[in-house]
């Protein structure tokens, strides 16, 4: 009997790299102790890599993507899993090295998952909404608690959220918004201004205005904080407006990974640059994020981040997402 199911497979030969929807068999997936019948998964830059064959992340071929998956437990020898359960699963190199959540099953460690809780539930986060925040959104939520770790409150000044109408920057923008932060939202897309108010920003910044730094070491003393997933000059300007004390949390590199910067904002203003990392996060700092992302995400909100897509509409897609032409969240319907 065939236990064959839908996944997207990138395909790698002589004449490039293709995707398509095909047909693949459960023993074809790799090795893990935990079996998942994948329900949604999202669509985020490197999802949009892998799927042109870009950017070195898959290394074997055929590969299937999607670094982010949410499902229900059909196998299991994990240790406090259960047959049943609804799970999570974000990075991990999950769809990068391994194949990922574009397909109607996955098979990983069951230490890579978070469960959904019934306090998850409670508070509405059911697997497409977790999906429409995905790493994007966790990301957003670890970024917020090292600002909040390193003193960044409502109280303290406004926070800056650059890329803020992607997925980083709109869950950010909501949460903070939510928190009682007043946020000033960066954006090179204008005609966003009316989305990114409604998710709560204060304030609209133009992308030009932080991409075009004026060369002074320091310049005005504007926020405590910010979540920047652009990088490149942009976060170079970031770090010269912030306030004594204040704190970037960089997570992103859209514009580059270059930062060309000085040493005079850490050595005059005390200021913090914070990396954050989504991909091997400890799981229980994962768990943490995951509950504060339950109740501090207004889930009206979330939803109207929303797009549905499904698995034959990836590739189109893929390339839209490079093009910076994709506002909110995009869930894939993997069923």
């Amino acid at each position: 009997m065939s236990n064959a199911f839908r996944a997207m497979v990138v395909q790698k030969n002589d004449a490039g790299v293709s995707a398509s929807v095909e047909m693949v068999e459960q023993d074809q997936l790799p090795e893990g102790d935990t079996l998942v019948r994948v329900t949604h998964s999202t669509l985020n830059y490197k999802d949009g890599l892998v799927l042109g064959g870009m950017g070195g992340l898959a290394k074997v071929y055929p590969h299937v993507p999607g670094i982010d998956f949410a499902g229900t437990i059909v196998q299991t020898s994990t240790e406090g899993l259960n047959v049943g359960d609804e799970v999570i699963l974000t990075g991990w190199f999950v769809g990068e090295r391994r194949w990922g959540g574009y397909a109607q099953y996955a098979r990983v460690p069951g230490n890579y998952l978070v469960p959904i809780t019934d306090e998850m539930r409670s508070a509405g986060l059911t697997m497409k909404r977790a999906m429409a925040v995905g790493t994007a959104g966790l990301t957003s939520m670890l970024a917020i608690v090292n600002l909040e770790q390193h003193g960044v409150t409502p109280e303290t000044g406004t926070v800056l959220v650059t890329g803020a109408a992607g997925g980083v920057g709109s869950v950010a923008t909501a949460i903070l918004a939510k928190l009682g932060y007043t946020v000033a939202a960066s954006t090179g897309r204008p005609e966003q201004e009316a989305y990114l108010r409604d998710l709560g920003a204060s304030e609209i910044v133009s992308r030009d205005s932080l991409a075009n730094p004026s060369g002074k070491p320091l310049e005005a003393e504007t926020y405590a904080g910010c979540v920047d997933s652009v990088g490149g000059t942009t976060l170079g300007t970031v770090l010269t407006q912030l306030k004594h004390g204040g704190s970037v949390a960089a997570c992103g590199l859209a514009g580059g990974p270059k930062l060309d910067t000085t040493v005079i904002p850490f050595l005059l203003r005390g200021v913090n640059l914070l990396g954050i990392d989504s991909v091997q996060q400890a799981l229980g700092n994962r768990v943490i994020a995951w509950n504060r992302i339950a109740t501090d995400l207004p889930m009206d909100k979330l939803d109207g981040m929303i797009s549905e897509i499904e698995l034959e509409d990836l590739p189109e897609w893929g390339k839209k997402i490079l093009d910076g032409k994709v506002r909110g969240r995009m869930v894939v319907n993997v069923d």
